[in-house]
């Protein structure tokens, strides 16, 4: 008679983990592997491998993780929640453990034990996680075992924002292009994974007593789980680490597979082998953006309609004006005439420094600047607004809401609902009665943002111009839904799994961008809520199907300026214009004071409190302000 094993198996959002225990609940098989999105082909790989070390057993299988319920119910197979099978591993091998902390690929748990059970986990957001921590990674050309390695010989540790992978790379570039060690930045980004978890999950409810740490980011990364212990000021009595920390979730399964009617192991995987990637189709399909290329052809023609004047510089005589957009990614120009038309306008990306980039755009604006054409008065805006205008002598600065307003009224007057869409934010501005009632910004996620788009079209090897173009006649875009980037990453993997087209995962994206600013930032309910007289700006919107995700999900018809990514730039323009007086002279750095710009960047800490904040220090030498 051939023995019975109990086995879990755990398909997480990376990984795949196997383990088989015998009724003494000893592990004599276990595996763990990334599956890359192809889960039934890892999952086949181990259970064959298991075949091959074991023979043919009788096995009693449970699933669980968030990869597993549509396998599960493909096989008949008991299913359970991962925080069930976590909790069940805990507490058979070390009962005494108050609080479980577990990360994962793209999830994150704390788990109380003590005093009636309080399981708690990552929703909306996977900032925090494997995958963000990959995600860091990358941006310092390794993986997480170098950064692993990398944090060991740090000397000092940076804030870095953790609740969000687009933020935290906002973090992370600047401090690489200011020679930051990437010691430093490694640990800091593993220090913002802590403050994250404890943070974000444990809410202010004291994490203390007998502490568990499990999963594969705790188990491979040694100085992440270090960071735990001395942030929680553990002692070594009161740490837990099983030696098999990144299996306790399929341990947990395993110990629930009490199933009366064992399966063949030979036969577990002729059912696998057997399933059609159809019948285990996990993504949803929404309605295409356009029904044909004629109606496409139309929405153009509407759109090309909204355009600003335009002279050329070089024909040019007279004054004008100059206005500049620090933005979260990029750094745009605008200069106007005395009419307010365009002369001239630049969009290029920071390289996550807005000072050079700023100052390379104006260099060339010089280079090009007719000596019959004088530049008066100059204002700034943006993430960068006061750095700029402090470094470079800048006339003005202003607040982005107002730049962008004074912009879309410019297209149109009676305006009442205008939303921008950058590179990391979005801002819904409401107008009443030529008045700016209402002001909504996204804050803890930039999900649904240029960045946001520009990540998926570069994970695809793809640019994002011909990315976007891809999804205008997209049949069947795919229903990312609207949540974290981190999240959304697994929901392309899965549907290019399923077949679906580049066009099909960008129109997708596209309908997620829109879903995201509507229902999650404005928080709207129907249409209804919509007024008629829309303006839409931002870099975002020259993507045609996020334009036209907008038209269809609110109902309505809009405009989009052809400068819609110069808005801000464009707007505070118009207000270096308004405010400028005939006596007044512009203090703006000219070309040769920009040839001799130099800035000196010293990290120092503030003492005027107990809080001692890291501060930036930039010295511009002897430019007067």
């Amino acid at each position: 008679m051939k023995r019975t094993l109990n086995v879990g198996i755990d398909i997480g959002s990376t990984t795949v983990k196997i383990v088989a225990m015998n009724y003494l609940e000893e592990i004599v098989y276990s595996s763990y592997q990334r599956h890359f999105s192809d889960t039934k082909n890892t999952i086949l790989k181990l259970l064959k491998e298991f075949y091959k070390k074991l023979d043919n057993l009788n096995v009693n299988v449970t699933i669980t993780g968030s990869g597993g319920i549509s396998l599960a119910k493909h096989l008949n197979i008991n299913f359970v929640q991962e925080v069930i099978a976590n909790s069940k591993s805990i507490q058979t091998f070390y009962p005494k453990t108050d609080v479980v902390i577990e990360l994962g690929g793209e999830d994150a748990k704390i788990i109380y034990l003590t005093n009636g059970v309080d399981q708690r986990m990552n929703g909306s957001c996977a900032g925090g996680t494997g995958s963000f921590i990959d995600q860091i990674a990358t941006l310092l050309k390794t993986d997480a075992e170098g950064l692993n390695e990398l944090s060991k010989n740090y000397q000092n540790i940076y804030p870095i924002a953790a609740r969000c992978g687009v933020f935290a790379k906002t973090d992370v570039q600047p401090l690489l292009n200011e020679g930051a060690m990437k010691e430093d930045i490694a640990i800091s980004v593993l220090q913002a994974v802590v403050n994250q978890t404890i943070g974000g999950l444990a809410c202010g409810r004291p994490i203390k007593g007998n502490v568990a740490f499990l999963g594969g980011p705790l188990f491979f990364i040694s100085e992440l789980r270090k960071l735990f212990i001395k942030t929680l000021k553990l002692s070594d009595e009161q740490v837990i680490f099983p030696d098999n920390a990144q299996m306790y979730v399929a341990i947990g399964a395993a110990l629930l597979s009490n199933s009366k009617n064992p399966i063949l192991l030979s036969d577990l995987i002729s059912k696998i082998e057997n399933i059609k990637n159809q019948d285990t189709l996990e993504s949803k399909r929404l309605t295409p953006l356009f029904k044909s290329e004629d109606e496409y052809n139309e929405f153009k023609d509407r759109h090309n309609k909204n355009r600003i004047k335009k002279v050329e510089l070089s024909s040019y005589e007279g004054n004008s004006f100059l206005g500049i957009d620090a933005g979260s990614t990029t750094t745009k120009l605008s200069l106007i005439s005395e009419e307010g038309a365009l002369l001239y306008s630049y969009y290029k990306s920071n390289e996550g420094n807005p000072l050079d980039s700023c100052i390379i755009a104006l260099k060339k604006l010089y280079s090009l600047l007719p000596s019959k054409v004088k530049i008066v008065n100059s204002a700034v805006t943006g993430y960068g607004e006061i750095l700029l205008k402090n470094a470079l002598n800048i006339d003005l600065g202003e607040i982005e809401t107002i730049a962008h307003y004074k912009a879309a009224q410019f297209f149109s007057p009676k305006v009442e609902f205008i939303l921008d869409i950058g590179g990391q934010d979005m801002k819904y501005i409401k107008v009443k009665d030529n008045t700016i009632e209402n002001i909504v910004l996204n804050e803890a996620c930039s999900s649904g943002c240029g960045s946001f788009l520009e990540t998926f079209a570069n994970s695809l090897n793809i640019d994002i111009e011909t990315f976007s173009k891809n999804a205008v006649l997209s049949k069947n875009p795919v229903d990312l839904g609207s949540r974290c980037t981190v999240f959304m990453n697994s929901k392309v993997k899965q549907s290019q799994k399923e077949g679906a087209t580049i066009g099909d995962i960008s129109a997708g994206l596209s309908y997620s961008v829109i879903k995201n600013a509507l229902f999650k930032v404005i928080k709207i309910k129907s249409s209804s809520e919509i007024s008629d007289n829309i303006v839409v700006q931002g870099g975002t919107f020259y993507n045609d199907a996020v334009l036209r995700s907008f038209e269809l999900l609110s109902e309505k018809k809009v405009i989009r300026p052809d400068i819609s990514g110069l808005m801000g730039a464009f707007g505070v323009a118009l207000i270096a214009k308004e405010k400028y007086s005939l006596n007044h002279v512009t203090k703006l750095l000219n070309l040769d004071e920009l040839n001799t710009f130099s800035i000196k960047t010293t990290m120092s800490k503030c003492n005027f409190c107990s809080n001692k904040c890291s501060l930036t220090i930039n010295d511009f030498g002897n430019i007067k302000n």
